[in-house]
């Protein structure tokens, strides 16, 4: 079995419209940046992912990684995600992901509740969802506001804010390597 004792899951908050009136980014002067990102050409075939999650105080309370295996039909796309945490424990995520018109997408995974939004412009990506997150044995709901910067077509930077009720909770901080 398991163990869903866990900080996070990766590229892991209220819908994306709820979160640009707080935000201190905008998506939109990312636009001009290059390399321009397209989820579905960087996000197929198997990317490796190494990532820690700080708590409020800055200090690493996890550190992990993932081997994604990543594919589309059309504009369907599969992320299966295979964590492994620095304590040993594992943890899977499978998100299906569609690609709408401009940029947008939208996304489902077992432990994210509803639906998550993101959109593209230039190099970056910005994703909202609430995760279901266990911890001691409770399940938390918690968003995630999540951007993903590519820097060359095998390197993504990603950094995700999470919260609860608007109180940051801590940081997850990643580098995506896609394999040749």
């Amino acid at each position: 079995m398991i163990q869903r004792r866990t900080l996070l899951g990766a590229t892991a908050v209220a819908p994306l419209a709820a979160l640009t009136g707080c935000a201190s980014q905008n998506l939109a002067g990312y636009a001009s940046e290059k390399p321009v990102l397209d989820l579905t050409q960087y996000f197929n075939g198997t990317v490796d992912a190494h990532g820690i999650f700080q708590g409020r105080s800055g200090q690493i309370v996890k550190r992990f990684t993932v081997v994604m295996e990543c594919s589309w039909k059309g504009n369907e796309g599969v992320l299966d995600e295979a964590f492994t945490y620095s304590d040993g424990t594992t943890q899977r995520r499978i998100w299906r992901l569609i690609k709408h018109a401009d940029g947008h997408y939208t996304g489902t995974a077992d432990d994210v509740v509803g639906t998550a939004r993101g959109q593209t412009q230039g190099n970056a990506f910005r994703w909202g969802y609430t995760l279901a997150l266990p911890v001691d044995g409770k399940v938390y709901h918690v968003d995630l506001d999540d951007w993903m910067y590519l820097i060359d077509e095998r390197v993504m930077l990603n950094r995700a804010t999470m919260s609860k009720f608007g109180v940051r909770l801590g940081e997850i901080t990643l580098s995506f390597t896609k394999r040749t």
